[in-house]
């Protein structure tokens, strides 16, 4: 699994318990033979990577034919209200992890969780771009703070 680097600020009281926290999540999503199943386990592995972040960013969750995680990544990094994501980057990694499908996440550091029409639009921009090489997009999920939305749950994708 490629590292991520959850914080780039100088670290805060609690940071080394967050980390160990998710280091324990993101093994048991990649467990081998375990597929991802559970929107529960994805919630609380990207809250906890993105929750309390002050910059938007975009991670991708790249897995298998078996929904198996093959690797997580943050692709783009922005500013308190938005980052810009260039569908051709997120191809070029679905293709370099040979991945079967994706999930997609960004957080909201304004703390509110409804995707903003940019947010649809990107994300049928997405889907259409990694339907062209056979990667289907599971899912996309918005973090904000302890709250998370899920495209797919409220029938967005």
């Amino acid at each position: 699994m490629a590292a991520v680097n959850y914080h780039t600020e100088t670290p805060r009281r609690g940071d080394k318990t967050i980390l160990r926290a998710l280091g324990i999540l993101e093994r048991r999503l990649v467990q081998a033979g375990a597929a991802l199943s559970s929107p529960a386990a994805v919630r609380a592995y990207l809250k906890l990577m993105l929750a309390t972040l002050p910059h938007e960013v975009f991670v991708c969750l790249f897995l298998d034919a078996q929904n198996r995680v093959i690797a997580t990544e943050t692709l783009f990094r922005g500013t308190l209200t938005q980052t810009s994501v260039y569908p051709r980057e997120v191809v070029k990694r679905a293709l370099h992890h040979n991945a079967a499908g994706v999930i997609l996440c960004h957080n909201h550091p304004s703390g509110v969780a409804e995707p903003s029409q940019a947010d649809r639009w990107l994300t049928d921009q997405l889907k259409a771009s990694l339907a062209l090489v056979d990667v289907k997009v599971l899912d996309h999920f918005v973090v904000a703070g302890m709250n998370t939305l899920s495209f797919a749950e409220r029938g967005l994708l």
